[in-house]
């Protein structure tokens, strides 16, 4: 039984990859977005580098939690394409495109009523007023953000993943030529400073769009009349599907805008440092991020083709492959973080204190790794709640009142914030991986 086990899973190896590779790549070069902001923004000084973290920390987790609740069409146009069903997998993208026009308002009230918030948070005054000007320039890119993400959700869910990456890559040219010409003042355009790094991300946001867009309209031409309508029914499934996964996102990406902005109370050097951090350990959540897409679509689609034993065997193959990526990553973080931080500054107080927060990064890379592929297996099955609920559990129960502790009344710093947060992700993954175990079981005597 287990050698015809592991036979299976290495036949998925091949095609798990295939998608898995291209959407990683994808959002690797998503996160080198963020790496080259904060590169180039150190170049203005502490402040704008610990103010364009700051705002990215509190614009993202809002944002992307939009963007969770058109997660939903991974299971819908994964299941519909599986069964052979195309016209329903083009309806799920129709109304995903309506969901997101319908989002971006309401979005974008939730990131304007951050500001009050900073203010109240006593944020030190520099960094507020370089971060409020610089929320407000992203928010001109989030309707752009919104539609790529609805059109990237369906060309992934029928197998089109290399112009994902093909627009994410790009788009980090786009984000360079940008953030040189707008920041800095070159080949004539007027130097923005921070805040020319925000409009530089919204006119690379909409370059992503249209990408995307270009290339559904590529691959239907020939499908014939497009079904636009909305559909109040489907409309209210995806974001019934979607909701959980938004929440989910809410509560992992509040409680890092949250402790960003704890760490703001500390100094400059400690926010320096955790941004940094917060950097290095998102990027290398890029690579399992990627295989969680890859696995929600490789499910989704085994259950609408009604293989059960295939649906269990790619989420399986899809833990192994994250689990390997982040384990290696856990273990360079904790012997070489000195090396990792280099790479960002050349301050000795951050580099000592960045060098420290890996290492205590370094125990939750495993777990981090196995709790986003176990919560993608899932969400192909149609399964939002489980992740929803462990993540509320892991950060909100557990990781953010030990972060508070450690940091104030324990005076252990930005140490004190990332022990709390290892806490969380290490528990969050024993929680997903026993849960993406039962479900897969349960397909077998679902298919009995």
């Amino acid at each position: 039984m287990i050698t015809t086990h592991w036979r299976e899973m290495r036949r998925e190896f091949p095609p798990m990859l295939r998608m898995a590779v291209p959407l990683a790549l994808a959002e690797l070069g998503w996160m080198a977005m963020g790496v080259v902001d904060i590169v180039m923004a150190g170049r203005l000084g502490a402040a704008p580098m610990g103010a364009g973290s700051l705002a990215t920390m509190l614009f993202y987790p809002i944002a992307i939690c939009g963007t969770g609740l058109l997660l939903g069409m991974d299971a819908l146009a994964a299941q519909a394409f599986g069964a052979g069903k195309p016209e329903d997998a083009r309806r799920t993208l129709a109304n995903g495109c309506w969901l997101a026009a319908g989002l971006t308002p309401l979005v974008g009230l939730a990131i304007l009523g951050v500001i009050p918030l900073l203010r109240a948070a006593h944020v030190q005054p520099r960094v507020f007023e370089l971060c409020v000007p610089y929320l407000k320039a992203l928010l001109w890119g989030l309707p752009l953000l919104l539609f790529y993400s609805a059109f990237r959700r369906y060309l992934q869910a029928v197998n089109v993943v290399k112009p994902v990456t093909f627009a994410l890559v790009t788009a980090n040219l786009v984000n360079l030529a940008g953030n040189w010409a707008l920041m800095f003042g070159h080949w004539g355009a007027p130097a923005m400073g921070l805040v020319g790094s925000a409009w530089s991300t919204s006119l690379a946001r909409g370059y992503m769009a249209a990408v995307l867009g270009a290339t559904i309209w590529w691959h239907e031409r020939g499908a014939g009349r497009f079904p636009w309508r909305p559909r109040w029914a489907l409309l209210w499934r995806l974001a019934s599907l979607g909701l959980p996964a938004a929440l989910q996102i809410l509560f992992e990406g509040a409680v890092f805008g949250l402790v960003t902005v704890l760490a703001a109370r500390l100094d400059e050097v400690s926010l320096a440092a955790h941004s940094l951090a917060v950097n290095v350990v998102s990027t290398t959540y890029m690579v399992p991020l990627g295989v969680s897409s890859a696995a929600a679509v490789r499910v989704g689609q085994a259950i609408g083709a009604k293989d059960y034993d295939g649906a269990a065997t790619r989420g399986w193959t899809a833990m192994l492959l994250s689990g390997g990526f982040m384990g290696a990553c856990g273990l360079a973080l904790w012997i070489a973080p000195g090396l990792i931080v280099r790479l960002y500054t050349t301050d000795r107080a951050v580099l000592a204190t960045g060098a420290l927060l890996l290492r205590i990064a370094a125990f939750f890379e495993l777990f981090d790794g196995l709790q986003v592929t176990a919560t993608g297996a899932l969400r192909g099955l149609g399964d939002t709640h489980t992740a929803m609920l462990a993540h509320l559990v892991g950060y909100w129960v557990v990781g953010l009142p030990v972060a508070y502790v450690l940091a104030f009344p324990w005076g252990w710093g930005a140490a004190g914030i990332w022990v709390g947060l290892s806490a969380a992700l290490i528990l969050i993954g024993l929680i997903l991986v026993p849960a993406w175990q039962r479900a897969s079981r349960a397909l077998g005597v679902n298919k009995s």
